[in-house]
């Protein structure tokens, strides 16, 4: 076998790949990292051992994630503020018409996934999100098919206790909120801002302590719209400032731009035909990849 042999495999499932890691990670930049390090590792194997490519692939950047998520855990836990996973912009041709991969990306379960063990969490991602039999995530995660189904059970018991259901919003309708919101925010329209907040909207900053930002969640349509006022009100006023719309994790997005310098990136999330999340991600360090697109699969 040779080498182009294995990076035409690797390639071809690649979107699939960095979409397990990032939702292992949570980071973008070190998913990438997993998948380099996975394909070094992947082109010594002798091809004619694997009888299938996927779910050979699959295990091996899962065991890579699970290490940088256990090599990680000590700098979440002194992580100033709270820690939010790294924004993900997608390809214009991403795959978000898959329903249960365009919510297994959002930020909010991103978010929810942050609450469970590294074990639990590759579990879940492998098994809910794609898929993989008990035999493949046994080999993966290093422990035994009847252990591997009692966790995906406690994981997948933990998740649906904790995810918020509300009824899905049609893109056009996204569209039209966000509209309304950009338009509300800029103008300082404090009323039309708290007609398109729920009342519990939460606003959620992560600066890693690099960036001015509040270090505790805001809960309440009247402080997050307050906060709104302000973010805008600085804007209008500061030289060379611009905020533009994008989407990351498969929710609008507001991207601050001072000059060419990436400032913050603020997710909205919709729900029920009101905003009731926005996540501020100001980490300068978070901020350095962003900006570049990824295809994710499943």
């Amino acid at each position: 076998m040779t080498t182009d042999e294995h990076a035409e495999r690797f390639t071809v499932l690649r979107p699939l790949l960095f979409t397990i890691a990032y939702e292992i990670l949570g980071a973008a930049t070190e998913s990438d990292d997993v998948l380099q390090d996975s394909y070094l590792r992947w082109a010594e194997v002798d091809l004619a051992t694997v009888r299938d490519t996927k779910s050979y692939l699959a295990r091996l950047v899962t065991r890579q994630a699970l290490n940088a998520l256990r090599a990680s855990a000590r700098r979440r836990e002194d992580y100033i503020g709270p820690w939010l996973p790294e924004p993900l912009l997608l390809d214009e041709h991403d795959a978000s018409a898959d329903v249960v991969l365009a919510e297994s990306v959002s930020m909010a379960m991103l978010v929810l996934l942050e609450t469970l063990s590294p074990d639990e969490r590759a579990v879940f991602v492998l098994r809910e999100v794609f898929g993989f039999d008990y035999h493949d995530i046994a080999a993966a995660v290093g422990k035994s098919v009847m252990t591997v189904r009692q966790v995906a059970h406690r994981a997948r018991a933990h998740v649906q206790a904790r995810r918020k259901r509300f009824e899905p919003v049609d893109a056009a309708q996204i569209t039209q909120i966000t509209e309304q919101f950009m338009t509300a925010a800029a103008t300082g329209d404090t009323e039309g801002l708290l007609s398109l907040l729920a009342p519990d909207a939460t606003w959620t900053a992560d600066s890693g302590g690099k960036a001015i930002a509040a270090r505790r969640p805001m809960v309440g349509a009247e402080k997050v719209a307050r906060c709104l006022v302000d973010l805008f009100h600085s804007a209008r006023r500061t030289p060379n400032l611009r905020i533009e719309t994008v989407n990351y994790n498969n929710a609008p997005a507001m991207v601050v731009y001072s000059d060419d310098r990436l400032e913050g990136v603020f997710l909205i999330e919709i729900a029920d035909s009101k905003i009731t999340n926005f996540y501020a991600i100001r980490n300068p360090d978070k901020l350095v990849a962003v900006a570049v697109p990824r295809q994710i699969s499943r």
